[in-house]
């Protein structure tokens, strides 16, 4: 099987699995607990904090272990709008956030809440004069991601978090497609909290992380709580932890040759599609993009089936989020970017990964060429 859905979820890599194997074994303490088996695990637990706070050019007081992206967001972004509510009920986001927050400010208008969803141009890409406009006195946060993971769409997050913080507005931004695959130096952004995942850096599932700037005050989920120093409960999962750092300092090390050769990947598939086949359009066309994905329609195609016939001849692909796809609606993310209901269910999403190869290209874009002739010439 060729596995072109890197964006979805990595393959944990050897190291990390030898970390994870080797922290079960001799630092199986609990972390926090005063016996010397736990104080070795928090010993190791806060060493794994110093070195993702070094990834990030952050302060490590900052950063708060959780288990995965999703729940990184929901935490940062309840722990913060409920310690300055004080300020007032508007929120803004954009309509092509993860689902995770998506669903969160959905909830939090059944609360009372106003939210502002603001629009996208055709690359996916806000309007920094737009933003402006929606920030009211009463704004407390603006959550907008730093990429895209359908399309690619990187947001310029330095330029937002400026004019956020011009307006006294909190910056949270969801880093999770990002982190380890573009620069994010934490100490020169204007920004409030990120979230990260282990996951899609080739560590364990069921890890992540939270980083909340320690000037920024914040009021825990649930009062009393003591792990991670009272953001979240729940024992501490320190092997995860351990594995998941492992992973991103690699792939944090791989990062500038892993770009380039994205590059390359990505222009040649494009190539090898559009010479067989003019019925190809590329969606997301944002001079800045992560160069790992790539979302393309087949007009007149459903993206599901074009998914399931790449399956059935051995390529895994998508046809968008991962969180999203037991669902049938069409893409937030394409119908975001201009799209029709039609065109939206056409789209389907490659995404590579540090040990995608140029031949694997080539046997994708072959696979893919021979469906859409056998469609078409039956059509």
């Amino acid at each position: 099987m060729i596995y072109m859905d890197h964006a979805a979820t990595t393959p944990p890599r050897e190291e990390a699995l030898q970390m994870y194997v080797e922290v079960s074994k001799n630092f199986f303490g609990n972390s926090s607990s005063l016996h010397d088996m736990g104080t070795q695990a928090n010993q190791l637990l806060e060493n794994c904090r110093n070195q993702l706070g070094n990834l990030l050019h952050a302060e490590k007081d900052g950063i708060y272990f959780t288990s995965g992206g999703s729940e990184s967001n929901v935490l940062a972004l309840q722990s913060l709008i409920e310690a300055n509510n004080h300020k007032g009920n508007h929120l803004i986001t954009t309509r092509i956030e993860h689902s995770s927050i998506l669903h969160f400010f959905a909830r939090m208008e059944t609360f009372g809440y106003e939210v502002t969803y603001l629009p996208v141009d055709s690359n996916g890409l806000i309007d920094l004069e737009e933003l402006k406009e929606a920030i009211r006195e009463e704004t407390i946060l603006a959550s907008i991601q730093h990429g895209n993971g359908e399309i690619g769409t990187i947001q310029p997050i330095k330029a937002i978090g400026s004019l956020l913080h011009a307006q006294g507005v909190l910056f949270h931004s969801d880093c999770v497609q990002t982190f380890c695959k573009q620069p994010l130096a934490l100490a020169d952004l204007p920004i409030d909290s990120i979230s990260v995942s282990s996951h899609k850096v080739y560590g364990p599932k069921g890890v992540g992380a939270v980083y909340i700037n320690p000037s920024v005050p914040f009021r825990a989920l649930l009062p009393d709580t003591t792990h991670e120093k009272g953001f979240r409960p729940g024992t501490v999962n320190v092997p995860g932890i351990a594995a998941f750092v492992t992973a991103a300092e690699l792939l944090h090390e791989e990062m500038t040759a892993n770009q380039e050769r994205y590059k390359q990947l990505r222009s040649a598939f494009i190539e090898l599609l559009s010479d067989k086949s003019s019925n190809v359009v590329i969606e997301g066309g944002a001079r800045e993009h992560l160069p790992h994905i790539l979302g393309v329609r087949f007009p007149g195609i459903q993206g599901q089936y074009v998914m399931l016939e790449c399956n059935r001849n051995g390529l895994a692909i998508s046809t968008g989020s991962a969180c999203s796809s037991g669902q049938q609606d069409p893409s937030k993310t394409i119908k975001a970017i201009g799209r029709t209901d039609e065109q939206a269910l056409e789209f389907i999403r490659f995404s590579f990964g540090r040990e995608t190869t140029k031949a694997e290209i080539t046997e994708a874009a072959r696979i893919l060429n021979t469906l859409l002739a056998k469609f078409f010439i039956t059509q």
